[in-house]
């Protein structure tokens, strides 16, 4: 029974790991045992909009449990999407997507990022928040990048 529950948590581990390329941390508060406590900041670049990053803080929880990966992590995060590069869509977009997604505990917390196209004003608002199985956090962080007029911004 112990294997199969070993073997099941390294193959969730292993498959909800968003394409986050780490910025940097800073210690937040010190453990005897195990890391710190941290806030970490990731970039990831939208997989479907050439041109755009989202760098995402969060805090992370160090101690035993989270040198082991069985800390949950607190639900909050902070979201800046900015233009890197000239804008580039080259595929009709959902009018709102999930766009990336992580794992906050061994089983059951997401941090999840979802892109909203906003026709009108031509701009791509992303918004990051936590999910739970069974109680997710109403906690949110939402920002936007508008698109050149000239660029053209298909949406499904």
């Amino acid at each position: 029974m112990r294997g199969w529950l070993l073997l099941t948590t390294l193959l969730v581990l292993a498959c909800t790991r968003a394409d986050a390329q780490k910025v940097g941390e800073v210690d937040t508060a010190f453990q005897w045992l195990g890391p710190n406590h941290k806030i970490v900041v990731d970039a990831y670049d939208d997989p479907r909009v050439q041109g755009v990053t989202c760098y995402v803080s969060r805090a992370r929880t160090g101690g035993l449990k989270g040198a082991v990966g069985l800390a949950e992590d607190k639900a909050e995060a902070s979201i800046a999407c900015r233009q890197v590069g000239p804008i580039n869509v080259p595929q009709p977009l959902p009018a709102q997507e999930e766009v990336f997604s992580e794992r906050m505990s061994v089983l059951f917390k997401r941090l999840r990022i979802v892109r909203m196209v906003d026709t009108q004003r031509h701009t791509l608002v992303y918004l990051t928040y936590s999910d739970r199985l069974i109680e997710g956090s109403p906690q949110n962080a939402i920002t936007a990048v508008p698109v050149d007029r000239a660029t053209p911004l298909p949406v499904k």
